[in-house]
């Protein structure tokens, strides 16, 4: 992305406040180079100048279930976003009031008579879209209306905090089917623990949201309405952090989860703090303290 052209920039232009949003917008992420299977009108991707922006599974009339082409849109839409400049959360949703129902009956009938290694490159699909929606530098945000089962629900553990609405439904029903939640399964397991996913893959039991806030999947069940609410919430809260802050810190997590704390890891994490204080965004945010300032990224 290039940088956001400054206020005496947009002065001197003389344009509209439209006209400078239109200039400071993330790019599609379709516009350049697509997957050869993805399709701009299955995921919807709406960015905002304030670097919030809303990645919505547009297939309502299936109650967004996953076919191949939806899945190679959502990698589409989660690599784009890996550089993404000064983006701070990615709200996920479905379009219609519902999450996701999971795999799409006709995708999986046709997979029913493929060969193993067909099968095998087909669900390579699913995993690097799940990988990078994991690895998007941003908070990754779900929000769950209606429904989010199977793979739907394996994006709910993919993101990094996740909401849904009182009524929302939950389930890991591979097992009922002859299958198992394999692609989904780190999500899940890293959201609600070893012992928790095996009684959610092999009980295939439908849960609420209430049920899902118990066992980790979901951070906080909200009242019918209150969606947009939680979203102005979260973003207001979010406008003080600075974004390439965030992004690390993120890839701290992921880096040293699970690690073992020796003079290796001292190390690491000194090189980055000591990376991050001299970095444009630590000498800003140092100093705007010191001076009893907003920094640059919140004003």
């Amino acid at each position: 992305m290039t940088d956001q052209p400054t206020e005496e920039d947009l002065n001197a232009l003389d344009i509209t406040d439209a006209e400078a949003a239109e200039m400071n917008a993330i790019a599609h992420p379709f516009v350049a180079d697509p997957a050869p299977d993805a399709d701009n009108e299955l995921v919807k991707i709406d960015a905002l100048p304030s670097g919030v922006v809303f990645v919505t599974i547009n297939r309502p009339a299936k109650k967004n279930a996953f076919d191949a082409a939806t899945i190679a849109a959502l990698y589409e839409a989660f690599e784009t976003l890996h550089g993404a400049d000064r983006v701070r959360v990615v709200f996920i949703r479905g379009a219609g009031g519902t999450f996701s129902a999971g795999a799409d009956l006709n995708w999986m009938a046709d997979a029913a008579g493929w060969s193993e290694s067909d099968n095998r490159d087909d669900a390579v699909g699913l995993a690097k879209m799940l990988k990078a929606l994991h690895d998007v530098p941003a908070l990754t945000v779900a929000l769950v209306e209606g429904s989010a089962m199977g793979g739907g629900a394996g994006i709910v553990a993919a993101c990094d905090m996740a909401v849904a609405v009182e009524g929302a439904r939950f389930a890991f029903s591979e097992v009922k089917l002859g299958l198992i939640p394999a692609t989904i399964a780190p999500y899940v397991i890293e959201a609600v623990g070893a012992r928790r996913a095996r009684q959610l893959f092999l009980t295939a039991n439908t849960f609420d949201a209430d049920y899902a806030a118990h066992a980790g999947l979901i951070d906080l069940v909200l009242p019918e309405g209150s969606v947009d609410e939680f979203i102005s919430m979260l973003t207001d809260s979010l406008t003080t952090c600075a974004p390439g802050a965030m992004g690390e810190a993120k890839r701290l997590v992921n880096d040293l989860a699970g690690e073992t704390i020796d003079h290796r890891l001292l190390e690491e994490t000194a090189k980055r703090i000591a990376r991050a204080r001299v970095s444009e965004e630590g000498q800003e945010g140092v100093r705007a303290f010191l001076d009893k300032r907003a920094p640059s990224w919140a004003q």
